[in-house]
């Protein structure tokens, strides 16, 4: 199934948490530091599901394409 990989929810989890701490750093008064950091989270989970995939950790595409 399409998305149903330990790559995916990984790099969905890390997406989200790092949305969430980017947001609440901004309430009520801008912490830079921490929203960075989310930021950082945020942009990165694409790199860690690629690598993830990379590491066989993905859906196989070969397997997807049947459907």
């Amino acid at each position: 199934m399409h998305g149903s990989s330990p790559a995916a929810w990984t790099a969905v989890l890390l997406c989200l948490a790092g949305i969430t701490i980017g947001g609440v750093a901004l309430i009520p008064d801008p912490h830079w530091v921490w929203f960075t950091v989310g930021c950082v989270i945020a942009v990165g989970s694409g790199l860690v599901g690629r690598l993830m995939a990379a590491a066989g950790l993905g859906v196989d595409r070969a397997e997807h394409a049947e459907h």
